[in-house]
């Protein structure tokens, strides 16, 4: 079954929620504000991944910490993952568990693949 990561009230999430209900796709939301994420999950996502595709550096989450902030999240993966735990907006949105592959925010064409 799929597992979709994320804030409900975001509108990335809403065109994802909207185009795998179009296909009939049953899927499971883990919701950030309400369930948190933990450091596991999130060590899974940066290895397969990477952190430049995992951290959203253009959200206001990751430009409201300060400059000395940033650097020390980016100083380990420990430490991001630390940070990311703490403050889940940081993660890009959604992130769809296929069970064989991640999908790292909203592609239209990749969730159409799905189908």
């Amino acid at each position: 079954m799929l597992k979709i990561y994320g804030i409900k009230n975001c509108n990335t999430m809403k065109k994802a929620f909207d185009l795998l209900n179009e296909f009939g796709l049953t899927y499971e939301f883990h919701d950030y504000k309400k369930q948190a994420i933990d450091a596991e999950t999130v060590k899974k996502w940066l290895d397969a991944k990477g952190a430049d595709v995992i951290l959203n550096k253009k959200g206001t989450t990751w430009k409201k910490l300060s400059e000395e902030e940033q650097q020390t999240a980016l100083a380990s993966e420990e430490n991001l993952i630390q940070c990311l735990t703490a403050h889940s907006s940081m993660i890009k949105r959604p992130v769809l568990d296929t069970g064989s592959d991640l999908l790292v925010g909203f592609d239209e064409n990749a969730y159409r693949a799905l189908k």
